[in-house]
């Protein structure tokens, strides 16, 4: 069952944008990892419910995108 808590609604809406910028960035440079980063975090928020874990995986992902760079 999806929690539609505040917390968990923007962090869906915050780690949603971020991965989705970084997918067009990604398809945009030919970088399939950037794609591939980008997609997980869109579409991750939809699979987690716990708001700590959500936000823990969303900056982990965010941080990982700085390294993806190339």
């Amino acid at each position: 069952m999806l929690d539609f808590s505040a917390a968990n609604l923007i962090g869906g809406f915050v780690f949603g944008s971020i991965g989705f910028v970084a997918f067009r960035y990604g398809k945009r440079m030919h970088l399939w990892k950037m794609m591939l980063a980008g997609f997980v975090l869109t579409a991750f928020p939809y699979f987690i419910e716990n708001m700590l874990v959500l936000y823990a995986v969303g900056t982990a992902g965010t941080v990982a995108l700085f390294f993806l760079r190339d």
